[in-house]
């Protein structure tokens, strides 16, 4: 995460980076932690000292390498309730382990041999300076989903509740209303396709946009300020970023009340969907059914969330659907120098 790596530098500008992979986008911050490898190392072997911890946000069945010879700390970020034995072994390999959440925490606990002394909770955050409060002047009322096309991340239930909450009333386009999707994913090629046919040959096709993949984060913004409401009905999730941003926004949220973004969502900030029963994870492209379980999504969450999408569009045609307040003071709360802090108080 570039963004804890940035809030760090600013508290010790010595810290050093090992990006695992070439990063994404390169500034003055990313030069100098790269550079920093170099400065750690002299210091290493003038002083005859490998003190300096090492912190990998990386998956859970990689996280037995670490840079130096002191405190080994992993962090990853998952979203199911069982590790694979590999998983289990390759995380043991670490002193302790960093988490996003409460609920997190809770399953490396149960799942490992950390003690709730060794598991620290790190929760993400997010740039208010960027992500500001901002009203949609647009006439439609505008959902908005963000995050890679994925059984995990509800769309194809959203598809269905979208569905049954304006075209069964009457014509589809008698409803002034529009479902954006901002969910290319890189790792599934043609199956991007797929996804943006079934959304578009569906009932509702005709009030639903898919939007490519932004360049920058002031441009996902832009899109998100244009919005009266995020729609995140996941089954799973390790964090929901977007979905913490759109609260940053003002924008109301309509949200499952499970994993790990129940950090942060509650009855004041949130729509919230609540789930009744797990299920195996298994979506024959990314989890296999061999460990872990997730949220069911069956007919009692698609009538809250029909209810939820209803009530949103009532208010916005009406005139008073008006900014999630308590989701604006909630992203307060998530900054990333928190993060940053929360990572040095776990060392």
């Amino acid at each position: 995460m570039i963004f804890i790596f940035k809030s760090l530098y600013y508290i010790n500008p010595s810290v050093a980076l090992y990006p695992i992979s070439k990063p994404e986008f390169v500034d003055k911050f990313v030069v100098a932690g790269i550079e920093n490898q170099g400065i750690r190392y002299a210091d290493m072997i003038r002083e005859r000292s490998f003190e300096y911890p090492s912190v990998k946000i990386w998956h859970q069945n990689d996280l037995h390498s670490h840079v130096g010879k002191n405190l080994h700390i992993g962090f990853p970020i998952f979203e199911l309730t069982e590790f694979s034995e590999e998983e289990k072994r390759s995380m043991e390999h670490c002193d302790r382990i960093f988490v996003c959440s409460q609920w997190a925490k809770d399953i490396v606990v149960d799942q490992t041999k950390f003690t709730p002394s060794t598991v620290h909770v790190v929760p993400l955050g997010v740039d208010t300076e960027l992500f500001k409060p901002s009203k949609s002047s647009r006439a439609p009322t505008i959902f908005f989903n963000c995050g890679k096309w994925e059984k995990r991340k509800g769309h194809d239930f959203l598809l269905e509740c979208f569905n049954a909450a304006f075209a069964g009333k009457s014509k589809a386009s008698s409803d002034n209303v529009e479902l954006w999707m901002m969910c290319d994913n890189p790792f599934i090629g043609e199956g991007n396709q797929d996804w943006q046919n079934r959304y578009k040959s569906s009932p509702m096709g005709d009030k639903i946009r898919t939007i490519p993949r932004q360049r920058s984060h002031k441009d996902v913004y832009n899109i998100m300020k244009q919005s009266d409401c995020g729609v995140f009905p996941s089954r799973a999730e390790g964090w929901n970023l977007e979905l913490l941003e759109m609260m940053a926004c003002g924008k109301q949220v309509i949200a499952t009340n499970y994993s790990a973004h129940t950090e942060f969502c509650s009855e004041d900030n949130s729509y919230l969907i609540h789930i009744e029963d797990l299920e195996t994870a298994y979506d024959g492209v990314f989890f296999d059914g061999s460990h872990g379980r997730w949220a069911v999504l069956s007919n009692s969450q698609k009538e809250q969330m029909v209810t939820h999408m209803r009530a949103v569009h009532n208010a916005k045609q009406s005139g008073t659907l008006h900014l999630n307040k308590f989701g604006i003071e909630t992203s307060k709360l998530f900054s990333w120098n928190n993060s940053a802090r929360e990572v040095i108080n776990g060392l």
